[in-house]
């Protein structure tokens, strides 16, 4: 029988393998980290370890060995730190500028991101806090539909 965390290895148990499993994180990702260049979804699986899912478009990585190399690195990452992290199922998605880092940047980033991630799926509080107290809170739009600038006029010639 294998232990999918008794080692370093990245196994099929580690993956999200089909779009059922993908598309439950896309519907309802409750815990998120993200950086100007990634974006990492996700929710807990149930399991006993994580599983990563890697969504990197060509739409914003248009070299094909820029695509892979992020992929090694965050598959890397993660692998290294399988053992740390809080059962999720975690999908990352790149952002524009994604393919501008270099290796040791983006290994940086996905380190950062991870624990980010772990930080945030065992104390949801924070993450619920952080989100009140966003852009906009305590601010309201006296008129949902007018978002600044010149004032529409009612009536009138055309």
């Amino acid at each position: 029988m294998q232990h999918p965390r008794s080692d370093f290895a990245f196994g099929k148990p580690l993956r999200l393998l089909n779009a059922a499993q993908y598309k439950a994180v896309f519907d309802d990702a409750p815990v998120r980290a993200a950086q100007p260049q990634f974006l990492i979804l996700s929710r807990p699986n149930g399991l006993d370890h994580p599983r990563l899912g890697l969504v990197i478009a060509k739409k914003h990585v248009r070299n094909a060995t820029d695509r892979n190399c992020i992929k090694r690195i965050a598959r890397e990452t993660f692998r290294l730190q399988q053992q740390r992290l809080f059962p999720l199922d975690a999908v990352v998605l790149a952002r524009p500028g994604a393919a501008e880092l270099d290796k040791d940047e983006l290994a940086k980033i996905f380190n950062k991101l991870w624990r980010k991630l772990d930080q945030r799926a065992r104390n949801p509080q924070s993450q619920n806090n952080a989100a009140a107290g966003g852009r906009n809170s305590g601010r309201q739009r006296k008129n949902p539909r007018h978002r600044g600038g010149k004032p529409q006029q009612s009536g009138g010639v055309r």
